[in-house]
């Protein structure tokens, strides 16, 4: 099935994020910086207009409060106190370190020292951002400075907390694409994030990322709870792990962009092949991630005694040097007996043959993994190389569907996008929410288009209509598999096909479609591989037979 939805690209233009993203840029243009000595700057200022936002929303409470009150109790009113806006969820604010007050200073000030000490003044009254905020503002001159803060002072203050995250959110897809290769390694575009916390549905419950760049997993996790008309501070406990000391920084400042807080490990020598610091296994209720693919020089002497049932690494290890089924294992081992995991993959984990295969299956036989949805190229602002989604669900076996257990959903959404522009690609929410619908139906939960709408709800009428006689999914549309789009396939099926999660094997093409280049491509080197196996086969038994009539006529 080809959906392709036109793109909005015009209408973005005009857009708040774009004025700001384009003021930025001549930031960038005057300061004669690179992405990453500026980026930071420019997010800590964003944060900090947010911050004064909610600051000044519960300071106005509080004077309410005080001005209907008894004389006693507006001589001991707690306006100024850091704990009465701490027990809001808010961050305190002193006076010099409120965006207002730097936004009035004369260009004559050092604004950059001034500007420092407020970032230092605001970790001081709220412990959970110390070392986080940046404090390289003297890079830049007090005339760029007022500038870029006359800009962002432009953010009305009537948005809620949601678009300030929207508008951040922006900023970090921005500054991947500027940063090229190195951008990847701390965003993953939030469309992608998007159906990946659809399908696992965090409601409520301990939620890891192991590999969190600037915490885009969490944060659609909890706008995700947000949507359905919960408290994702109340029912998250937010839990990650970051490599890059700066990247951890970053994560920290998204979460408080949010009004979240999580417990952040980061830096140093912390390593998530070797260290555990959240003590994960089995510990977890969902598991988000888009780690680095395809890893090498892993010292796997240091992770031989995780290696075992009820370990960090079930399974066993890859003889390969390669990571990513180090990653996949590490993703299994930390949810508990009814956690749920999405995370990306290279396509190539899919169908790795030798001890890679090996445990692939063992995962598949003990029957966790839930889904498996391709993904076209041109979906990330750092790669253009396709990628799958990977879905485990360690509760399916014991579901009321029973025939669930044995079975793996393969989805093609490879022909499923928006065209943003000539280079980038991303799903609308509608799209979202059709795939995300498409894995309910399949469970036989009731449909949620709480993202989509009508639109979502039109297309699963259109593709999965009622059948007499069937067993029915959510609203009466009932799941069947659909050619070039989705199949359900048997354990048996799968074995069948050497142990391969790659949907393009199960779903094949739809009637009236052309195989695609791409398509054309897995198919040449899935024969390809088997031709190279027979070959091999043959030389072996070649060998044995000449061995075998040598020892006849000697």
């Amino acid at each position: 099935m080809q959906w392709i939805a036109p793109s909005e690209k015009d209408a973005a233009s005009t857009s708040l994020e774009k004025r700001l993203w384009d003021a930025a840029d001549q930031f960038r243009a005057n300061s004669g910086l690179k992405a990453q000595e500026y980026s930071g700057p420019i997010l800590g200022l964003i944060f900090l207009r947010f911050a004064e936002v909610r600051f000044a929303l519960q300071r106005a409470r509080l004077e309410g409060a005080r001005a209907s009150s008894s004389a006693f109790s507006r001589r001991s009113s707690r306006i100024d106190e850091p704990a009465a806006y701490h027990a809001e969820g808010i961050l305190y604010l002193a006076p010099e370190a409120r965006f207002d007050y730097l936004l009035m200073l004369p260009e004559v000030a050092d604004i950059g020292a001034r500007v420092n000490a407020a970032m230092r003044e605001i970790e001081k009254h709220n412990p959970q951002l110390a070392g986080v905020l940046p404090k390289t503002y003297n890079l830049f001159t007090s005339t760029l400075l007022k500038e870029l803060l006359k800009k962002v002072s432009e953010i009305p203050a009537t948005l809620d907390y949601d678009a300030f995250g929207r508008i951040y959110e922006y900023f970090l897809g921005a500054f991947a694409m500027t940063e090229g290769q190195g951008g990847g390694e701390f965003y993953t575009p939030s469309s992608i994030v998007k159906l990946l916390a659809e399908i696992i549905e965090p409601f409520h419950g301990r939620i890891l990322d192991p590999a969190c760049g600037s915490g885009g997993m969490f944060v659609q996790s909890a706008r995700f709870v947000a949507e359905h008309q919960k408290n994702p501070a109340a029912e998250l406990a937010i839990c990650g792990v970051e490599k890059t000391d700066e990247t951890g920084r970053l994560c920290r400042l998204n979460l408080a962009v949010h009004g979240l807080e999580g417990d952040i490990k980061h830096g140093g020598n912390i390593n998530s092949y070797y260290d555990d610091p959240h003590s994960a296994t089995g510990s977890f209720d969902f598991v988000l991630a888009n780690p680095p693919f395809n890893v090498n020089a892993v010292d796997k002497e240091r992770l031989a005694y995780m290696v075992g049932a009820g370990r960090r690494f079930p399974f066993g290890l890859p003889r390969t040097d390669n990571a990513n089924y180090l990653w996949i294992q590490l993703f299994y081992s930390a949810l508990n007996a009814k956690g749920r995991a999405g995370f990306v993959m290279a396509n190539s984990a899919s169908d790795a043959r030798s001890s890679e295969q090996e445990l692939r299956q063992k995962l598949i036989e003990a029957r966790a993994v839930d889904v498996m949805v391709a993904v076209g190229p041109n979906m990330f602002y750092t790669v253009t190389l396709p990628c799958t989604l990977w879905f485990l669900d360690k509760g399916k076996a014991r579901s009321k569907h029973a025939k669930r257990a044995d079975t793996v959903l393969f989805i093609d959404a490879r022909h499923i996008y928006r065209q943003v522009d000539r280079a980038h690609r991303d799903w609308t929410p509608a799209q979202i929410g059709f795939i995300a619908n498409l894995v309910r139906l399949y469970r036989g939960e009731a449909l949620d288009t709480t993202v989509g709408g009508d639109e979502t709800a039109a297309k699963l009428g259109e593709i999965f209509p009622p059948l007499q006689g069937e067993g029915q999914g959510g609203d009466g549309l009932v799941y069947r598999d659909v050619p070039g789009l989705c199949k359900a396939a048997t354990l048996a099926e799968i074995a069948a096909q050497g142990w391969s999660l790659n949907p393009g094997r199960y779903v094949g093409v739809a009637p009236g479609e052309e195989v695609s280049d791409e398509d054309f491509k897995e198919q040449l080197e899935t024969l390809n591989e088997e031709l190279e196996s027979l070959n091999a086969q043959a030389l072996e038994l070649q060998a044995r037979i000449a061995q075998n009539v040598a020892s006849l006529l000697t």
